[in-house]
């Protein structure tokens, strides 16, 4: 097929997993075929945007069907991303994504790497006495989404997640704020709205919860994710702060999906990634990588009798017309 596997190098599963998805973005990795080479070997074996690029090419150029990533890994652990240990997908994708943006010299790389990923909302606060209003720009690189309400109810699809994420919430009893207009504690609303969204849209499904005793319980109930994702269907207009012709690129197709096995404090990470120029589904699971069918992805939505089953925790969506 092509596609290469990553060796387990001590608990890498989720680097490992996480590498595939930024190396099968042909987006992304135009970005870094172009970054300037570190003139140094000390600074060449400390710059992880280089060893990425090494691992890449690595990758392409090699016979094997899975190669070490060892080198990378050690990159990694001069900015203490250490081995041996169970990571989360989500934070340490905010960890390399970084540490690649503040390693990477031109600057319009730079802005191309915001273009390719980043997300913008506008958090609005407004007293329910005097309707003073304020608001701010804010930028993201995931939607982290709940997959319960604030009755702590399961929520059924991944389009009541995203509605539920951009609901007006009263803050009222301990939670008001100060208002400077009334002087004085009083109920607020508080609500987020879309302003921007990346060409590689990622979702962080929180598929978690703290339970008295502050163990952390993995959610494994079944939460289905289409194919297509259109923002428009799914948002009001009061949830968007956005032009129309910025809305009308609000219309994306699955690209990945990083499902975890397991519970919070013992697992196992791999990914799903649809190719870009084949338009076929596979799963990068460490060295093993193997063509799948879309029912095979499907399996990712979790059963709620199945905790130890394979659950999608990060949603990778594509725009597509970038595609």
């Amino acid at each position: 097929t092509g596609a290469v596997g990553l060796y387990n190098v001590g608990q890498s599963c989720c680097l490992n997993s996480l590498l595939q998805v930024f190396f099968m973005n042909i987006h992304f990795t135009g970005i870094l075929r172009r970054i300037i080479v570190p003139p140094h070997a000390a600074q060449k074996r400390r710059n992880v945007p280089y060893q990425m690029l090494l691992l890449l090419e690595e990758m392409q150029c090699g016979k094997q069907k899975a190669v070490s990533p060892i080198d990378f890994a050690c990159c990694l652990s001069e900015y203490k991303v250490k081995l041996f240990v169970q990571h989360d997908a989500a934070q340490l994708f905010l960890t390399l994504w970084n540490l690649i943006k503040k390693q990477i010299k031109k600057p319009e790389l730079i802005e191309d790497l915001s273009d390719l990923y980043t997300i913008c909302v506008q958090e609005h606060l407004a007293c329910q006495k005097c309707s003073s209003e304020t608001k701010r720009n804010t930028s993201m690189l995931t939607l982290p989404l709940p997959v319960l309400n604030y009755n702590s109810q399961m929520l059924k699809t991944l389009e009541d997640c995203l509605q539920y994420f951009f609901h007006p919430e009263e803050l009222t009893d301990h939670n008001m704020c100060f208002c400077e207009q009334c002087g004085k504690r009083t109920p607020f609303l508080q609500s987020m709205k879309l302003v921007h969204l990346p060409q590689t849209l990622t979702i962080h499904l929180k598929r978690f919860c703290f339970e008295k005793s502050a163990y952390v319980h993995k959610l494994s109930h079944y939460l289905p994710f289409p194919q297509e994702l259109d923002f428009n269907a799914v948002l009001t207009e009061n949830q968007c702060q956005a032009g129309d012709n910025e809305k009308a690129a609000w219309q994306y197709e699955l690209f990945a999906v990083v499902a975890h096995s397991g519970s919070t404090s013992c697992g196992h990470y791999c990914a799903y990634i649809r190719s870009l120029t084949e338009c076929k589904w596979y799963c990068f699971n460490d060295s093993e990588v193997c063509q799948v069918s879309w029912d095979d992805v499907k399996s990712t939505y979790g059963h709620s009798s199945l905790h130890w089953g394979e659950t999608a925790y990060l949603l990778i969506y594509m725009k597509k017309h970038s595609q």
